[in-house]
């Protein structure tokens, strides 16, 4: 089961068998609907987590660069799959929130803590939102905390279209731009693990920050 799941994850990130995935198994409809959960899962479900966000939409865009998908359309569906992950991420988050911190003190949280978090997202939650777009597994829980920190949802909602917005166009753009270059496609993986890596520096920098700062 769990090879079965790392087999189809390198699929993902591999534009031939994906291209070949989306013309067989999953055309048409079916294979924009397989992107979209995709997409939707890693940031909308706590427990998505662990798929290939970035280096997936590069390797959608190096598909469409070669006839496989149409841009437009794709990108219309995976803008769509991430501003809906993170709005369902947020009221999953304010639900618990309301939950953990109805009264004053829990066993495993405490309501400075929530107070803590609703003054750093009224000072930093725009900026946090679209950093944490293009960070793996940050992407994921920003979305939750920002519900748990009762952000407001009509400043939330336009930092997160801006930010879906601009991490599926950017990466996209990158996969359909740099697709056909010889050096790319025959060291894809690594251009993919390049992705990855710089996708983590900016926790790198930030904890490198809060360490001098302590």
């Amino acid at each position: 089961m769990v090879q079965t799941l790392i087999e189809f994850l390198r699929t993902l990130t591999n534009p031939d068998q994906l291209r070949q995935l989306l013309t067989t198994v999953f055309s048409g409809w079916h294979g924009y609907a397989l992107l979209f959960g995709i997409v939707f899962s890693e940031t909308g479900l706590l427990a998505g987590f662990f798929l290939p966000g970035d280096s997936l939409l590069f390797t959608v865009g190096v598909v469409a660069g070669a006839g496989g998908l149409n841009l437009p359309g794709i990108m219309a569906v995976l803008i769509a799959a991430a501003i809906i992950g993170d709005g369902v991420g947020y009221m999953l988050g304010k639900k618990a929130g309301i939950g953990v911190f109805a009264r004053p003190n829990s066993k495993l949280f405490k309501r400075e803590h929530l107070i803590k978090t609703q003054e750093f997202y009224e000072k930093h939650g725009g900026k946090t939102i679209i950093y944490a777009r293009f960070v793996p597994i940050i992407r994921t829980f920003a979305p939750f905390v920002a519900g748990v920190a009762n952000m407001n949802y009509g400043r939330f909602l336009s930092f997160n279209v801006f930010g879906g917005i601009g991490w599926v166009v950017s990466m996209t753009t990158l996969g359909y731009l740099l697709g056909d270059n010889e050096i790319v496609r025959k060291h894809f993986e690594k251009v993919i693990i390049g992705i990855i890596v710089i996708s983590v520096l900016p926790i790198v920098f930030e904890y490198l920050k809060s360490r001098r700062a302590a």
